[in-house]
């Protein structure tokens, strides 16, 4: 499921990016060539005009992504890209110019700078415009969307209501509003709007947040008026929620220091917002952990392909039941997906497990029985190398996963966390993780947990390397179960 912050739309918006640096480049260049100007005809065969598109490129890119071209289109407008267009452009003119200076390129045509930029600016006006307009009707058909609470009544609350429904482009999807007191006007039942149901007052908040899939949540109220405000919003962090506070900015009144969150500005449908977020905000790296996780699936997949094969005819040779065991699991945010692995248990393991609850080894909302009786002889041996696993690439090839990050547990699983600990489902899970390389299965559920949030409070491309590098070792070691 192609989703906006899944990095597989900001991969391919790049590399489309690139591909117009390159086409503008050779337009302009065989446009100079050959087109006779007041100046004259042709070009200098004097530079090395491979040097010169490749430092333009490089430049584009940088500039790109320091300009922001690369974040969300869903809460901005055409005029906004347009303008960062405009910004990056100006950066990759005036960056090109000094590269070539600093590499001693002196003569490159003036002209074919100028026409350069001006095929590049409309070749990214067009893609961005169409890229813009796609996404909104795309968003529009109900994909890709994402779940917003609102807090509170009146003026402020009704116009960030009316915001999101005049603009389902954006895709963001209202589930309800909470009022900020009992008193409200408005009783839980109600509708708010005309067509937002109110799901309670704002002491319902810890409830709703964990039984419900709730991905952002909008303070459009006056904060003082908020009982236990530092309370919540602390909640809600925890549980890694993005929120949103609606001006007057007033955080400092209620006086509350995020322990985790880092705080922003941002703009949301056109209001500026208070914003708290506990995922990174490295957004560069995020991007190469992206391209990491797809060149590595996708690569994977093909070299593995003949041990697929063999692995699928032991399993069906040994056992009864189909090759792969597919299960429901959490993912981001408590969506749900399919994953998929080599099966290694018996076919009726799921009916199994309920008389062998007794037998649990693990603490905490999970199973494990270090000699389960229900995998078989291949599935023991699968399991010891963990080549189980491998089928999950196809489900970082499709967006649900990344190689590296908190393993996706099952529902009934998250249903029996702590608040703290649902804060593990505000990043993608992964195929592999920090508690599986420090000591894996010998570890409690808590120490678990609480190595998966420190590995998305310190997340970096180091520290995803020395994981994915650790995993290797476990595996070659047999540590599996």
């Amino acid at each position: 499921m192609l989703r906006e912050h899944s990095r597989l739309l900001t991969r391919i918006h790049m590399l489309v990016d690139v591909l117009l640096v390159v086409l503008a480049f050779v337009t302009a260049y065989y446009t100079k060539k050959s087109f006779i100007c007041f100046t004259g005809q042709g070009l200098s065969t004097e530079p090395n005009y491979y040097l010169v598109l490749l430092l333009a490129t490089l430049v584009a890119l940088f500039s790109f992504s320091v300009t922001g071209c690369y974040r969300p289109y869903r809460t901005q407008t055409l005029a906004q890209i347009y303008i960062r267009v405009v910004k990056a452009v100006v950066g990759i003119l005036f960056g090109t110019i000094i590269l070539l200076y600093l590499v001693h390129e002196h003569n490159v045509s003036r002209g074919l700078f100028v026409i350069f930029i001006s095929f590049l600016s409309w070749f990214l006006f067009l893609s961005k415009g169409a890229l813009y307009y796609g996404l909104r009707y795309y968003r529009s058909q109900s994909y890709n969307t994402r779940n917003v609470l609102v807090v509170g009544q009146g003026v402020r609350a009704d116009q960030i209501i009316r915001a999101i429904q005049s603009d389902k482009g954006s895709g963001y999807k209202i589930i309800g509003c909470l009022t900020v007191d009992q008193q409200s006007k408005y009783k839980q039942g109600q509708y708010i709007s005309g067509t937002v149901k109110v799901l309670g007052s704002v002491s319902a908040l810890p409830i709703i947040l964990t039984e419900d899939i709730v991905d952002e949540i909008v303070f459009a109220a006056d904060i003082k008026r908020i009982d236990c405000i530092e309370k919540l919003i602390r909640f809600a962090e925890y549980l890694g929620v993005k929120i949103r506070i609606v001006p007057d900015f007033q955080l400092e009144k209620i006086m509350y220091q995020p322990e985790i969150a880092t705080v922003s500005i941002q703009e949301f449908l056109g209001h500026p917002t208070l914003s708290l977020s506990t995922t990174s905000q490295r957004k560069n790296a995020l991007f190469v952990k992206g391209i990491i996780d797809y060149c590595l699936a996708g690569t994977g997949l093909i070299l593995l392909s003949p041990l697929f094969l063999c692995i699928i005819l032991l399993i069906k040779a040994t056992s009864e039941g189909p090759a792969f065991f597919v299960q429901e699991r959490c993912g981001l945010y408590g969506r749900t997906f399919r994953l998929i692995k080599f099966r290694t248990m018996v076919k009726n393991a799921e009916e199994l497990k309920k008389k062998l609850q007794e037998d649990n080894e693990a603490d905490g909302p999970v199973f494990k029985i270090n000699h389960d009786p229900r995998i078989t002889r291949i599935g023991r041996f699968l399991r010891k190398t963990s080549l189980d696993e491998l089928p999950q690439l196809f489900n970082v090839l499709m967006g649900h996963m990344s190689l590296v990050g908190p393993r996706p547990p099952l529902p009934e699983e998250v249903k029996k966390y702590e608040p703290w600990q649902r804060r593990r489902l505000s990043m993608k899970p992964g195929l592999t993780c920090i508690w599986q390389v420090n000591g894996r299965n010998n570890i409690n559920f808590d120490r678990w947990m609480r190595l998966d949030l420190e590995y998305i409070d310190q997340w970096s491309l180091t520290l995803d390397t020395k994981i994915l590098l650790k995993t290797v070792r476990e595996v070659v070691s047999f540590h599996g179960q």
